[in-house]
């Protein structure tokens, strides 16, 4: 029998490469740059699966006549980079990565959420540079996080991983909003009826929700306003969740103390307006960035192509 032919558009762990290989008529992209458009159709157009990531953006223009693929099967848990109801309109399952990369992006999270506290980054620049002068009562005295409240937007996996942390390791209040109910946390927490309570409260705010759609600027001038002088905003979900030109507006004005982002808007644009300040740490959309992470995540798509191509529902599938 003929093996089905896959597309990944992205390099991908060796140990997952070896067995998309072993199991699959494979394409990889050797060049490891982002695919354009014309090179996202044509791999719809010419191959049985399309193995997609965070940074290929599939919308219901590609999905036009003589479509091919009849799954994508994203490297990631998140999919607002592709359109899911032109996916499913064209016939063709989508399905991510949930659950393997739970622990590695609340401990990113947490990370962050460190190093605007203490302010980690500030002091390495100064280290690294030469200009550290010595130690003094008064130097870079950032702000104890023991303690404190951690606001999270977002109680899902993730979310509640990030939750475990605070509470567990710093034993800090949890307050939480969530469109949906959530109950039998392992960790005390209320749930707060808006998104405005938790920013009203909270000394530190986690995102955890999903991007796109209704989320599309959920942190907003409006909504910035609301959170305390002294806090600041964590953000290891997607870019488009917060309105960036706000959250530098803020900043600005001392609407808020400072902000941790892993995701970006626009990225990998980032705007001068964030990466010149220093009230602002700034990563590398490392959130899933561990191998045993991102080979779990590998695996997991793997799992979902054969359930595919044994003629059975993919576990993850999202349509």
């Amino acid at each position: 029998m003929m093996r089905p032919k896959v597309v990944v558009t992205r390099r991908w762990p060796r140990e997952v490469e070896d067995r998309l290989a072993a199991e699959f008529d494979v394409q990889f992209n050797a060049s490891d740059r982002p695919y354009h458009q014309n090179e996202l159709r044509a791999a719809l157009t010419e191959a049985d699966a399309v193995l997609p990531t965070v940074t290929d953006r599939i919308g219901e223009d590609l999905f036009g006549s003589g479509i091919r693929a009849r799954i994508l099967a994203n490297f990631g848990v998140g999919f607002n980079h592709i359109d899911l109801a032109a996916a499913g309109k064209a016939g063709v399952v989508v399905t991510n990565t949930p659950g393997v990369l739970t622990d590695a992006t609340a401990d990113l999270a947490m990370t962050l959420l460190l190093m605007c506290a203490r302010r980690a980054g500030e002091g390495e620049r100064e280290v690294r540079s030469g200009n550290w002068t010595g130690w003094r009562p008064t130097h870079l005295c950032g702000t104890q996080v023991t303690g404190k409240t951690i606001g999270i937007i977002g109680m899902g996996r993730i979310g509640q991983a990030m939750a475990r942390r605070c509470h567990g390791g710093f034993g800090m209040d949890v307050i939480f909003y969530d469109s949906h109910t959530v109950d039998n946390l392992d960790v005390p927490a209320s749930q707060l009826p808006t998104v405005e309570d938790v920013l009203e409260a909270a000394d530190f705010v986690s995102l955890h929700c999903p991007g796109g759609g209704e989320n599309y600027h959920l942190i907003n001038e409006t909504r910035l306003r609301r959170m305390k002088w002294s806090s600041f905003l964590i953000n290891t979900a997607r870019g488009d969740v917060v309105d960036e030109q706000a959250l530098v507006q803020a900043l600005d004005t001392k609407r808020l103390a400072g902000a941790g982002l892993d995701v970006f808007e626009h990225e990998p644009a980032i705007s001068r307006r964030l990466s010149e300040r220093d009230d602002v740490v700034l990563l590398p959309h490392l959130g899933s960035a561990t191998r045993e992470t991102r080979i779990a995540m590998g695996m997991r798509v793997i799992d979902n192509l054969k359930a595919f191509f044994d003629g059975h529902r993919p576990p993850d599938a999202l349509n």
